[in-house]
């Protein structure tokens, strides 16, 4: 893979270099840069056909999204570089865009180039559009990019109802259907729960919006699709505690 860096601090870019060379022998450095103009002129070079590219998000004059946003087509797969932001890595997470973390963990640099795929950066444009959104308004939590085995989608959040886990993937049931992903359910509870989300077993995530009742004597939660799904009685206190404070219907029978 033909991979670009952009980065403004010359320790960063060369212990990248050295990184890659040494854990991911399939990528090949054809240049680099550490600001605007010089990220610009490397990007806007026909001849350069870039793979995947390296993004350190903040540069010595300015963000590298001055850069994204005025390239007319962007070819490749970005992974961003950057020190640690609760910001950055959710907006990462909510779009499907790589990232890894300064310091640079060798494990986590060949998970995230594992994933790109050469001569393809599938809805790239719009998944940058997600990651903006978030980025830029962290509060404003409105869609997400899902990378599912069938293709990449943009979901309303307002409209998943649920999660369920199996194994290694998760199936993801909104009100336009089902999807799944190869993500464990872990990571969605991380993104979701700040957003009404509560997950009520190991193998169950639940959009509050669409519970319509807590079962006692079963203990399930009945949704508005008719689902009934299990809590667990390590969960349940906790659960029993965000209905009280919700007021939601407790069902006796």
């Amino acid at each position: 893979m033909r991979a670009v860096i952009i980065e403004d601090e010359e320790q960063g870019l060369e212990n990248l270099k050295r990184l890659l060379a040494k854990y991911c022998g399939d990528v090949e450095i054809i240049g680099a840069a550490d600001d605007v103009p010089g990220a610009l002129k490397i990007f806007r070079n026909a001849e350069l056909k870039t793979d995947i590219a390296f993004l350190d998000i903040n540069l010595r004059d300015g963000k590298v999204f001055q850069v994204l946003d005025k390239l007319e087509t962007i070819p490749f797969e970005i992974i961003f570089v950057t020190a640690f932001s609760d910001y950055a890595i959710k907006a990462c997470e909510y779009s499907s865009i790589g990232y890894i973390v300064k310091p640079i963990d060798p494990d986590e640099l060949k998970a995230a180039v594992a994933r790109v795929r050469p001569g393809k950066a599938p809805k790239i444009n719009q998944r940058l559009e997600v990651f903006n959104q978030h980025y830029h308004n962290p509060n404003a939590f409105g869609k997400m990019s899902i990378s599912a085995v069938d293709g990449i989608h943009f979901v309303n959040i307002k409209d998943i109802i649920r999660l369920e886990a199996e194994d290694n993937y998760t199936h993801i049931f909104s009100v336009n259907g089902r999807m799944t992903v190869a993500k464990t359910i872990k990571s969605y509870e991380d993104l979701l729960t700040p957003v009404n989300f509560f997950r009520v077993h190991k193998r169950h995530l639940i959009n509050l919006n669409y519970m319509n009742m807590f079962v006692k004597a079963d203990s399930q939660v009945v949704m508005e699709d008719r689902q009934k799904i299990e809590v667990s009685r390590r969960r349940r206190p906790a659960f029993m505690e965000l209905l009280r404070r919700l007021n939601i219907e407790i069902q006796d029978l």
